[in-house]
């Protein structure tokens, strides 16, 4: 049964009284960037609504109230999942049409006026301080077809893929939120491959290319050299939020042996700018792919429902003005969960830190039409993209802005949703 809010949101709205995420927004007439929530069309401004003694029925949170106050949601983050839960829970009945509270928001005008700043008014920033940003390869089915592509079916995958969540360490300063313009990358590249001496030239990558994945942030820290058990990762995870790996596909193929994705990777990552709590995604949850492989007992879940059903696609709109969904996929796509991700990247103790940001890999399905990169899509250069009004792409072009959108659905047709993931590109720099 779905919840009924007092304010009016509606059916198809990502951001439903049953979802509740977090994030750091600031206004014109208040250019601070400070925590909210999203909430129908609206931001509820959680520095303005402490300030009017919005959690005076909350005595668990007052302590703490001055998290609330922070350029970015690691201090709320920090207080842990049940914490989270508690003013989660607590949010959400403030909105009921029933509320147990209706003096804090529902029949309070003058805090409505204070505290509910529409969506389209309001600035998103990152939601966190990511001192950390790990980026694993996740998705079975993209990993396989690129391997295919480049090594043949037979050796497609590595013989350590099944076994442990393949990963590399990514560059947080290129985070950016949402809507941020993403710069075509100069670099290396090979004009010939094919070459016997091999000479590359430093050029605009001309392989630009999207991965659409999901982030997790971590909530708690870990001490140095005790590794973060299995039964006891989840209690580290804060949310998930979209995220789009940009690659330059082209630096990449000359640079990443022996040490792998170096400058290729670290130019920019986009995410959407709300933080949908794990306990939001709870009802969600299901199992992800099967592995012919038996993981060692530090990687091996007592739930089996380890990852969560949300529904990917991606949009491309060209410069013409016209878009097309390219790809419509799954976050059951994965053969490791965040919780094994995590776990695997502190077995050496490995210290984690609040804030710290974990990249899924690029999400595909078995199909074409469910492939989270234009690499797969393309078959390495070999096709092209059939775009609406007669438009073909290989690989981004300037002006092309790609979305990225995730949204779960109940059975009751309510909605858990992610936003958009949204960055266009724009020209390289001269040289």
């Amino acid at each position: 049964m779905s919840l009924k809010s007092w304010l009016s949101i509606a059916a198809d709205c990502h951001f439903s009284l049953a979802n509740i995420p977090f994030g750091i927004i600031s206004t014109q007439t208040r250019p601070t960037p400070r925590p909210a929530i999203a909430i129908g069309d609206y931001a509820l401004d959680l520095d303005l609504f402490t300030a009017h003694n919005g959690f005076s029925a909350l005595s668990l949170v007052q302590p703490h109230q001055h998290v609330f106050s922070d350029t970015t949601l690691n201090a709320f983050a920090g207080l842990g999942r049940p914490m989270h839960a508690a003013v989660r829970k607590y949010l959400q009945s403030i909105f009921l049409e029933a509320t147990p509270f209706p003096d804090v928001l529902k029949n309070n005008k003058s805090v409505q006026e204070a505290c509910l700043v529409p969506l389209n008014d309001v600035t998103n920033h990152v939601p966190m301080q990511i001192g950390d940003y790990t980026d694993f390869y996740a998705g079975l089915n993209h990993a396989f077809t690129v391997g295919e592509l480049f090594r043949g079916a037979a050796n497609a995958l590595q013989p350590n893929y099944k076994h442990l969540p393949v990963g590399y360490h990514g560059r947080a300063s290129s985070i950016v939120v949402s809507g941020t313009p993403v710069r075509r990358p100069l670099g290396q590249i090979l004009e010939d491959p094919s070459a016997e001496v091999k000479k590359p030239i430093l050029t605009a990558c001309r392989k630009l290319d999207i991965e659409l994945e999901l982030g997790a942030f971590i909530c708690k820290n870990n001490n140095m050299g005790e590794p973060i058990p299995i039964d006891e990762a989840e209690d580290y995870i804060f949310g998930v939020v979209l995220l789009n790996d940009w690659s330059a596909r082209d630096v990449q193929a000359w640079e990443y042996v022996p040490l792998g994705p170096f400058t290729a990777k670290n130019f920019a990552s986009s995410i959407s700018p709300w933080v949908v709590l794990s306990d939001a995604l709870e009802p969600y949850r299901t199992s992800g792919l099967e592995s012919d492989v038996e993981v060692l007992d530090y990687l091996r879940e007592k739930n089996e429902k380890t990852v969560y059903d949300i529904k990917l696609e991606i949009e491309l709109k060209t410069s013409s003005g016209s878009s097309t969904t390219i790809s419509r996929t799954s976050g059951k796509n994965l053969l490791f969960s965040f919780n094994q991700m995590l776990t695997h990247h502190s077995i050496t103790g490995c210290p984690m830190r609040v804030g710290d940001l974990l990249g899924s890999g690029t999400i595909s399905g078995v199909e074409t039409s469910e492939r989270g990169s234009l690499l797969e899509q393309n078959h390495n250069s070999k096709t092209v993209i059939k775009l609406q009004g007669g438009e073909q792409r290989v690989f981004l072009e300037d002006g092309d802005e790609v979305t990225i959108r995730g949204v779960c659905i109940g059975e009751d047709g309510s909605m858990v949703g992610f936003g958009e993931c949204k960055g266009k590109i724009i020209p390289a720099v001269q040289m």
